[in-house]
């Protein structure tokens, strides 16, 4: 039979194109700006020796700052959408890297302004507030830097730091180009002769067929192929873990995790906590994957079983238009002002919707000037539904913060950048439920929702886990060699899984293909963020406006609070393992109902 083509860029309808043009009209008007800002490093270092000078001075350098930001965010915002197109095109790899020299020559340049910062004393700031009433508006920044005192080095040490940061992103560069522009794999064929062409993106939608000859071939096609790979990409790993190192010892951290985590204020016993609450709750994990092996009727359960649906009769599919409808449907309880906000962005090209040759592969949510950018790899199922209120979640949580918070404080943490996200998706599931009654279709939805918390919440912290065994083995000296990778990885599937499911030897190489690893301790928040949102979408559709109102205050706060304070707006405590044991509890009774449905 024929196989399915790829398009190329070229061949993707403008409508389901994201609108460049509103960031910047041409390339060559992205040049211009590139050149106009050659001169910025030598103004930004002009401020050097003159921020404890006065409470004016201070204050122009903060507004300064602030534009240069804008400028930078709107150079990169450019730069980086074009490349996500189609990673292939040089033109475009050229010009993200040409803003990324400059901003690391922005940085460099500017490296005196946090040691000048700590050396203000106490009072002197509080002098300067009153005289600059204005100045008050960065007083969160300046708490932000000054609590970093014991982490920041001399103004000379700072600018080798800033200097470095080109070498430091290397291996994420690296490895990101050969996953999404130079890994090739062979197609695949079923059981009824159809080849299907097999890429990053099309791997778990083709996992999703109801044909077991198909997925795993699939299965064994994908893990063969990176295996073939596995020094090259387990040396990038290793790369991007070990600068992580440098850069916390020369911070003087005590760990790798406590650096990272140090940056958006979250304390490290939360990243524990996680881990500790997920393995008390494996007994449900175990329970699951013993329930799908029954319901699929299959004598032996393996790792390419995981995402096919155990409803398979009962798979819908929704085109685009569909999805947009029913995003807009399930969030209504949110407000009309919410939904205008989410069809200016359907109607004004925020979203670049479908694979094409050379795209980068899985969906976010990206930029907030001029509006925000989602990228979107839409198939025409119930996942892609979800993906699609998932990134028009963080949208929507950039669009507020962007809207009523200062320049300064308009970028939310990545604690909480999962948060919007998810209730956006606990949203969709339960207005889904409601609103269904054949008990086949309703059995589905409950399958995908459990399939929600098996890769949120359990696989997500298996993957936090791992981090954490990369980053402590590092730490004591060890490389992180492709068999140590493999092996690692594949206890923890074990552990996770359990001793209902073959844990197939391919699953030991799914490291290679984990693009968070590369994100610095990153994973760990899709867990604790769905757990939130869980929280926080149960109390909307519980107590009404109420709660509406403070996930609205919650979504336009950035990042004017640390992000365990911001939560406790939305009614959530972080600092408590309770919001991810109820999530594993709510997990406990979806399992009791599907087990009752599909008796």
């Amino acid at each position: 039979m024929e196989e399915k083509r790829i398009p190329k860029r070229s061949e993707v309808k403008k409508e389901n194109t994201w609108a460049t043009e509103d960031i910047f009209p041409s390339d060559q008007a992205w040049m211009d700006e590139y050149t106009s800002l050659q001169g910025v490093p030598a103004k930004a270092a002009a401020f050097q020796g003159t921020l404890g000078r006065s409470a004016k001075d201070l204050l122009a350098y903060f507004r300064e700052e602030d534009e240069i930001g804008k400028r930078m965010g709107l150079l990169f915002n450019y730069a980086s959408r074009k490349h996500d197109e189609d990673m292939t095109n040089s033109t475009y790899q050229d010009m993200s890297g040409k803003a990324m020299s400059l901003y690391v020559a922005i940085e460099s340049a500017g490296a005196f302004a946090v040691p000048e910062i700590l050396a203000i004393p106490d009072e002197t700031l509080e002098k300067f507030f009153e005289e600059e009433p204005e100045l008050k508006i960065y007083r969160r920044p300046l708490e932000r830097i000054r609590r970093q005192k014991a982490h920041t080095l001399s103004k000379e040490e700072e600018a080798i730091l800033a200097a470095a940061g080109e070498i430091g992103n290397a291996p994420s560069s690296i490895a990101s180009s050969f996953r999404n522009a130079d890994l090739r794999f062979p197609s695949v064929t079923g059981s009824d002769g159809e080849t299907h062409p097999l890429t990053q993106e099309s791997l778990v939608y083709l996992l999703h067929s109801p044909d077991r000859a198909l997925r795993k071939t699939t299965f064994d096609t994908y893990y063969d192929t990176l295996r073939s790979w596995r020094n090259t990409v387990a040396a990038t790993l290793d790369g991007q873990f070990k600068q992580m190192l440098f850069y916390s010892r020369a911070r003087k951290y005590g760990s790798t995790l406590e650096a990272s985590l140090d940056q958006t204020e979250v304390p490290v016993s939360v990243y524990h906590s996680l881990i500790d609450a997920v393995h008390r709750n494996l007994d449900k994990m175990y329970r699951y994957v013993g329930l799908r092996k029954k319901l699929l009727g299959l004598d032996e359960l393996h790792m390419y079983d995981l995402y096919v649906p155990i409803v398979a009769d009962a798979t819908q599919k929704i085109s685009f238009e569909q999805a947009k409808q029913n995003v807009l449907d399930a969030l209504a309880v949110l407000g009309e002002d919410y939904t205008d906000i989410l069809k200016e962005g359907f109607r004004n090209r925020w979203i670049d919707v479908y694979e094409n040759e050379g795209k980068r592969g899985g969906a976010y949510s990206a930029g907030g000037d001029p509006h925000p950018y989602v990228l979107l790899n839409h198939k025409d199922n119930l996942e892609s539904q979800f993906t699609l209120a998932h990134e028009m979640g963080h949208a929507l949580h950039s669009y507020h913060s962007i809207k009523h918070q200062p320049r300064c404080t308009s970028h939310y943490v990545i604690f909480v950048a999962e948060v919007a996200s998810t209730c956006n998706e606990v949203l969709m599931m339960q207005h889904l439920l409601r609103t269904t009654q054949d008990k086949k279709q309703r059995a589905y939805l409950i399958n995908y929702f459990l399939e929600q918390f098996r890769s949120t919440i359990y696989r997500q912290t298996m993957f936090a886990e791992f981090e954490l065994i990369m980053g402590k083995a590092v730490e004591n000296g060890q490389a992180l060699t492709a068999d140590f990778l493999c092996n690692e990885y594949h206890k923890l599937n074990k552990l996770y899984y359990g001793d209902n499911i073959t844990v197939d030897d391919g699953i030991a190489m799914e490291w290679a293909r984990i693009p968070h690893f590369y994100y610095d301790y990153y994973v760990f928040q899709y867990a604790t963020g769905f757990s939130a949102a869980i929280a926080i979408a149960m109390r909307i559709l519980k107590e009404g406006a109420p709660a509406v109102a403070d996930y609205k205050k919650f979504l336009s706060s950035g990042s004017s609070a640390d992000p365990i304070s911001l939560l406790k707006i939305a009614g959530v405590d972080m600092s408590s393992p309770k919001p991810v044991e109820q999530a594993l509890d709510l997990f406990g009774q979806l399992l009791d109902e599907m087990e009752d449905l599909m008796k």
